[in-house]
């Protein structure tokens, strides 16, 4: 092996070393701290990001991009396995509630806080779509983490799911208005594409799903197989972005009919539960270490309003939602608390939407990758927050 492959590998060991025995030494102070482990792992990547220390190998940061579908997949699939005929029952109306107006109401907040700053109603529309997102990682990590299980971080659950699909369907709306208004020709059905991709995403989850329910611990009758789990995972996840769809939905379904269906659906969800931890240190690190606090500086007044906004609309509209589903006072104090964390979605739509109206970029991303360095960093914080006073009350 060539000196510059030995330095390469070894640079490439030591920082995946390091970061996984760091990362467990957070993971034990969280356990005797306030703060998750999320937020411990996001400050550690910063500080050994290129901001600071700059630590961590280009050859790690390149691969942030992969590290981070791999971990949403999984995500994505333990979350949809939280969807069971037994986890839903009592709490279809409730979850459905709160869900679309802890989606609405953020969206309608930053929509009308941006039009009192002077904003375009074209950039009001696009940020209020992106305020409408949650962080299903962050808010997952959050929950296994805290070792709580209760109606509220069940419910916690169901919510994070459908929240992000309404979300991303009040994006699809959002894009067909503005290129309605931008007088676009051709590019009217955005919406329409959305469901669409959406579409085709739960059906590739139900596609898979269906026949691994089938499969799940018969392979290898009674035990369960790490490969058969993150092989049914990896190529869901490949699919989808073969297919250019949503794999995030198409995870969820593929996890939802596993774990409705199959004889032995713990099987593969214990085992992806495994190895999941691992790919979220390094995901949170390399997080940490992407943020741009350098953003926080050029916001101004419209980016705190949009915090702002944001924060509000997700309290009021979580406290809607369970108002009119005639869900428990806990539920209704703190469930908005719980939904702060925002992340990889949100940024996803402003890529996508500052490509398709270059001409917006230079305010919106700023302030979507700003808010999201405060959000992560004390979402996580306020959705333990919830959990522990939920789980007292």
């Amino acid at each position: 092996m060539e000196p510059s492959q030995l330095e390469t590998s070894s640079s490439f060991l030591l920082t995946l070393g390091g970061i996984l025995l760091v990362g467990l030494l957070l993971s034990s102070i969280a356990q005797r701290s306030f703060l998750p482990r999320a937020t411990l792992l996001l400050i550690f990547g910063t500080i050994i990001g290129d901001q600071v220390l700059d630590l961590i190998p280009l050859l790690f940061v390149e691969r942030f991009g992969l590290i981070a579908d791999i971990t949403l997949l999984m995500v994505g699939f333990l979350l949809g396995g939280k969807l069971t005929r037994s986890s839903l029952k009592g709490h279809t109306g409730i979850s459905f509630s709160i869900s679309i107006c802890a989606a609405l109401l953020p969206a309608l907040a930053v929509y009308l806080g941006m039009i009192a700053m002077g904003v375009t109603i074209e950039i009001a529309l696009l940020l209020g779509c992106f305020a409408a997102a949650t962080a299903p990682a962050a808010i997952l990590d959050v929950v296994q983490e805290s070792g709580t299980k209760n109606k509220f971080s069940e419910l916690l659950l169901l919510v994070v799911v459908l929240d992000d699909v309404w979300a991303l369907l009040l994006f699809g709306i959002g894009m067909a208005i503005v290129t309605s208004l931008n007088g676009i020709a051709g590019e009217a059905s955005f919406f329409g594409l959305v469901v669409w991709e959406l579409g085709i995403a739960a059906l590739l989850g139900l596609a898979l799903g269906l026949p691994a329910a089938y499969l799940s611990g018969r392979i290898q009758p009674g035990k369960p197989m790490l490969s058969e789990a993150l092989g049914i995972v990896f190529l869901c996840g490949g699919l989808a972005l073969w297919l250019n769809v949503s794999y995030l939905i198409a995870s969820i379904v593929m996890g939802a009919v596993i774990a409705n269906l199959a004889r032995h659906h713990e099987y593969p969800f214990h085992e992806i539960e495994g190895i999941e931890s691992l790919f979220m240190i390094v995901f949170f690190v390399l997080a940490g270490a992407s943020l741009e606090f350098a953003a926080l500086a050029v916001i101004g007044l419209v980016g705190g309003v949009y915090i702002i906004c944001r924060a509000l609309g997700k309290y009021l509209g979580a406290w809607i939602g369970g108002y009119l589903s005639r869900s428990g006072q806990d539920n209704r104090l703190w469930m908005g608390v719980a939904l702060l964390p925002q992340a990889g979605v949100a940024i996803g739509m402003a890529l996508v939407a500052s490509n398709r109206f270059p001409e917006y970029r230079q305010i919106m991303l700023p302030i979507v990758i700003a808010s999201t360095v405060v959000f992560e960093v004390i979402g996580p914080v306020f959705t333990r927050l919830a959990i522990l006073r939920a789980d007292r009350a």
